[in-house]
């Protein structure tokens, strides 16, 4: 490529990015994000009127914003900026080299982006555990997934991490979600008398969602230099916000309960979901 070459090319370039189409584009991006963010608050307001099709509202919302960006901004930098075509066939590949090596990363996610979308290994309202953070999916956006925990924090991961590494999900799109809590009591308990007190009181409890049976999984196992008796309860809530209170509300009546009846309680532990087998 000879010298006039390139000072042909840095004039188109100049003459693109002129403040008028730079006034265009930063106008056409605030439209963009004021039509993504009143959508977003649409669908909160939709959700609080039917409450039991929140997860399908919020996973349309966020398709709807996916597709918004994607051709918002293809539209804007053809529309706005109109390259002549020979430009765009001349600066095209060194542009992409460029960008490949710049924004490898970006590019992987904004890929793993549209895999999430329609592969759908998770949804929007999912409680997952990835890695070491557990909680509810509240967005999946471009580039990154963004994660609530129990504790209220949100979490942002890049999306490019959910295609290599292991993602459980607890309720795969429903409402209704298996909670697992583990009770351990002595080798000398009646494991029939703990077993039935801890289903009397899981069917009882406002949250449990009964169309789906209660389950135990009972093992002798080792606790620091002592040896005790698992009973692993399963059993499914209504919906996945009431995780923790549902838990509460077993672990207290079960207690009472176990005094009352003198049997040998030990601790009560919510096992991780990689452990929940």
């Amino acid at each position: 490529m000879n010298e006039g070459n390139i000072v042909n090319d840095l004039a188109v370039v100049v003459e693109l990015f002129n403040i008028y189409a730079l006034l265009l584009l930063f106008i056409g991006g605030f439209v963009l994000w004021a039509l993504n963010w009143g959508i977003s608050k649409a669908s909160l307001k939709i959700t609080e009127k039917l409450p039991t099709r929140r997860f399908l509202i919020l996973q349309i919302t966020t398709l709807i914003g996916f597709v918004l960006y994607t051709v918002g901004t293809a539209a804007l930098i053809i529309g706005v900026l109109q390259p002549p075509k020979e430009f765009m066939l001349a600066a095209g590949g060194s542009i992409a080299v460029a960008l490949g090596f710049a924004l490898k990363d970006i590019a992987a996610s904004l890929v793993a982006g549209l895999l999430l979308l329609f592969d759908r290994p998770f949804r929007v309202g999912d409680r997952v555990s990835f890695a070491d953070v557990y909680g509810e999916i509240v967005s999946i956006g471009l580039r990154t997934v963004r994660l609530q925990t129990l504790d209220d924090n949100l979490v942002t991961i890049p999306n490019s991490r959910f295609i290599t590494d292991v993602v459980a999900s607890g309720n795969s799109g429903e409402l209704d979600m298996m909670i697992v809590t583990d009770f351990h009591v002595g080798l000398d308990a009646d494991l029939e008398d703990a077993k039935a007190i801890i289903e009397e009181v899981i069917v009882t409890s406002r949250y449990a969602y009964l169309k789906k049976p209660v389950s135990f999984a009972i093992e002798e196992v080792e606790i620091g230099d002592m040896l005790a008796i698992r009973l692993r309860s399963k059993a499914y809530v209504l919906d996945v916000h009431y995780e923790k209170a549902f838990q509460s509300d077993i672990v207290v009546r079960v207690s009472k309960r176990f005094q009352e009846q003198q049997i040998p309680c030990l601790l009560y532990t919510s096992p991780s979901p990689r452990d929940r087998g």
